[in-house]
């Protein structure tokens, strides 16, 4: 299993740059029903990269666009993402909303293979699948990965995605591993440097995406966001806001 799409909580590396990263009081207003704390809180979500990263990191940061706070993420031949880990409590959620915008895609990304394998703004929700439902040589790989790494990986992630190329609607494996899969969201003929709202059934979705293996959605384990352009080497442009998770 490539380490790139083994599981986002595979690469945990908190990075002092982080740590500055806090949105601002509007932006937590508006997030206070939310079983997430505001993108950006250093106390809730964590800068991850890949084991042994060799290419820069993607550019974090929280800043000021059209009257709001918003986390802009910049890639330039990098990968990077941030991470909130859920509790007891946000486990069971049901619903998963934000907005987000792209100004920029990465050229040559397609989801489709590894070298493509790039998106200029994702949002990925992992849950916690037991072992045993998972088909027998893609639990072999995954029980590898997590020695390997001494991460527990999570067993199924699905990503949403904004896409240069996919029609919207197109769901497909990780080009690394099937234990990712894609969800594009926004694709081809969006128009970009515009924001689009989403709010999704987060039960419906995985079992969409992963209803061959599992008859009811499992437990929430993490919340991710990022941008990564470390296969095209090309360069990215997007913005995500009022991300919030409910029951």
């Amino acid at each position: 299993m490539n380490s790139k799409h083994s599981g986002c909580r595979a690469a945990v590396a908190s990075r002092a740059g982080v740590a500055g990263l806090a949105m601002g009081a509007a932006l937590a207003a508006a997030q206070s029903a939310s079983l997430l704390a505001p993108v950006g809180d250093p106390a809730a979500w964590k800068e991850t990269l890949l084991p042994r990263q060799a290419v820069p990191a993607t550019r974090f940061a929280v800043t000021e666009l059209e009257g709001s706070r918003v986390l802009k993420m910049e890639a330039a031949g990098s990968y990077g993402t941030l991470l909130h880990t859920v509790g007891d409590d946000a486990a069971s959620a049901r619903t998963l909303s934000w907005r987000w915008r792209v100004d920029r895609l990465a050229e040559g990304v397609d989801l489709r293979t590894k070298r493509g394998d790039d998106a200029a703004a994702k949002v990925c929700v992992m849950f916690e699948l037991p072992m045993e439902q998972v088909p027998f040589m893609e639990r072999q790989a995954l029980r590898v990965a997590r020695v390997a790494t001494s991460q527990e990986i999570p067993a199924a992630t699905l990503c949403y995605v904004w896409d240069a190329t996919l029609p919207p609607g197109t769901v497909l494996p990780n080009a690394f591993t099937r234990r990712m899969r894609w969800f594009v969201l926004q694709g081809a003929g969006v128009t970009l440097g515009r924001w689009q709202t989403e709010r999704r059934d987060l039960r419906a979705d995985f079992l969409r995406a992963f209803g061959d293996e599992a008859k009811a959605a499992p437990p929430i384990a993490d919340v991710l966001v990022g941008a990564d352009a470390d296969n095209t080497q090309g360069r990215s442009l997007a913005y995500v806001a009022d991300l919030e998770l409910v029951r």
